[in-house]
């Protein structure tokens, strides 16, 4: 059987060395499980670590996806072991690893290159959002589908969500819409757009460029090696002119004025009914319109919350914040039906437990937001720290 994450070390002229990571489960679509995260800490640790490394790599095995998502599947065998209502070790143990991962990538003291082509979503996503550099194809499709499951935007959404345009995290938060390259690139998803076919020789360029010495590097300090890659990205960008043609058409952008009334909506059903009920005949808003229409009513009301308390939480403040939801969402919230309707009967029809937006009690919400440990025994009280 092979490894589900591929590591190797690639050396340059310079005498300075690349590490390249390859989630390795095309199957799966390179679906980011407890196994993978697991290899993954430690070994980016390392590199961090070996001043011989210059630079980092993320990829996905397979021309379909980056990374489709976390092991929601595990995580449902997991909670319907538990039983309703009880409380999961395996999937705070999950979460947790998890979330400590994401925030390695933001804090990282040497550049990340994210190849972020095909699918990348929910899990994958959080890989892409915290890395230094990156970057998207013609083929890139990104989405946090999670109200389709009765989860919520996790993996650091909190925070990166309202580093976007008005209007735009809470649309994407409450519809799940998959959005493109060029749409990343708006909501300051992706850095640089590069062709598919160009992988190759982005490699070589890699490879001809003289890294200096990481030596020292304190965190979130940016490196001559940052400036490096990003210069050799935008010349990439720009000697690749033509690339401009494969860019896909925005969407989001073209509904900059609706978003940014949607950011003054007051309360989760003015924003529903916002998005519902506005008129335009155009297949991608009206998709994501039917996806709202058919998603979890108790998400939609925890996405709300969520996105208000992440304006002022930092980047290990909303990691916190994520694990307690996540926790108490697969305890008491709708996520096994979700999942169960999704992926394991297929059915695609679940049965929410609250079926509208008004059965959601404050009181129900309160609890979801109710951190199950005591600050001094929470999981993550360390990070960032």
């Amino acid at each position: 059987m092979s490894n589900v994450v591929l590591f190797k070390e690639i050396e340059s002229p310079s005498n300075k060395k690349i590490g390249v990571v390859t989630l390795n489960s095309e199957k799966s679509l390179n679906s980011l499980s407890l196994e993978m995260v697991n290899l993954l800490m430690p070994q980016l640790l390392a590199w961090q670590a070996d001043s011989s490394i210059a630079m980092v790599m993320l990829e996905g095995a397979g021309e379909k996806a980056f990374c489709a998502g976390g092991d929601v599947v595990q995580l449902y065998k997991s909670t319907v072991a538990a039983g309703k209502g009880n409380y999961s070790p395996e999937v705070e143990t999950f979460f947790a690893k998890e979330y400590e991962l994401d925030h390695l990538i933001h804090t990282y003291t040497k550049p990340i290159l994210l190849w972020g082509h095909g699918i990348v979503m929910g899990g994958g996503l959080g890989l892409l959002a915290g890395a230094s550099h990156r970057v998207v194809t013609e083929k890139s499709r990104i989405a946090m589908p999670e109200i389709t499951i009765g989860l919520y935007p996790d993996v650091g959404g909190s925070y990166f969500l309202n580093k976007m345009p008005a209007g735009c995290g809470l649309f994407l938060g409450l519809t799940g819409a998959s959005i493109n390259a060029t749409d990343a690139k708006f909501v300051n998803l992706a850095d640089h757009f590069v062709s598919s076919e160009h992988k190759s020789q982005l490699i070589e360029q890699l490879l001809l460029t003289d890294w200096q010495d990481s030596g020292e590097v304190s965190q979130y300090k940016q490196t001559s090696n940052h400036q490096k890659l990003s210069d050799l990205l935008a010349a990439l960008e720009l000697k690749k002119e033509q690339e401009q043609s494969l860019m896909p058409a925005a969407n989001l952008a073209r509904f900059t004025s609706f978003l940014a009334e949607l950011e003054q909506c007051k309360t989760v059903q003015t924003s529903v009914t916002k998005i519902t009920e506005h008129q335009v005949d155009d297949k991608w808003f009206n998709k994501a319109q039917s996806s709202l229409t058919h998603g979890c009513a108790l998400s939609a009301h925890i996405i709300f919350r969520q996105l208000s308390l992440g304006k002022t939480l930092s980047i290990a403040e909303s990691f916190r914040l994520e694990l307690g939801l996540s926790v108490q969402c697969a305890a008491i919230g709708e996520f096994a039906e979700g999942v169960r309707a999704l992926l394991i009967d297929k059915d695609n029809n679940p049965n929410w437990h609250f079926k509208t937006l008004n059965d959601v009690s404050e009181t129900t919400l309160d609890k979801i937001f109710t951190s199950p440990w005591p600050n001094n025994q929470h999981p993550l009280a360390n990070l960032g720290k």
